[in-house]
């Protein structure tokens, strides 16, 4: 009787199923595990910044002008200019 090829094919799929319930448990179980302890890692650091104080404002007035002197972009030529530039100098025969 165990050499029947429905019999085993019937008691595989019996014991696949078995399996992934357990693996499923095992998943659920694992997720509610990760879940319960980023709650509690948030109060944690909920609680920590509520009792630091508040960082001191920055005081950027250097900053502003170096930024507006970064931003000023230096235009190169057109590349029309630069080809021609090109062609004169003899790279492009």
């Amino acid at each position: 009787m165990a050499d029947d090829p429905k019999i085993d094919r019937a008691h595989h799929r019996k014991q696949q199923a078995e399996d992934g319930k357990k693996a499923m448990l095992d998943y659920v179980a694992n997720a509610a595990a990760v879940r319960s302890n980023t709650e509690k890692l948030r109060a944690q650091r909920l609680a920590r910044e509520a009792a630091m104080p508040p960082p001191p404002p920055k005081k950027s007035s250097k900053s502003k002008a170096t930024k507006s002197a970064k931003a000023k972009k230096v235009k190169g030529k057109p590349l029309s200019q630069w080809l021609h530039d090109q062609e004169k100098d003899g790279h492009r025969d």
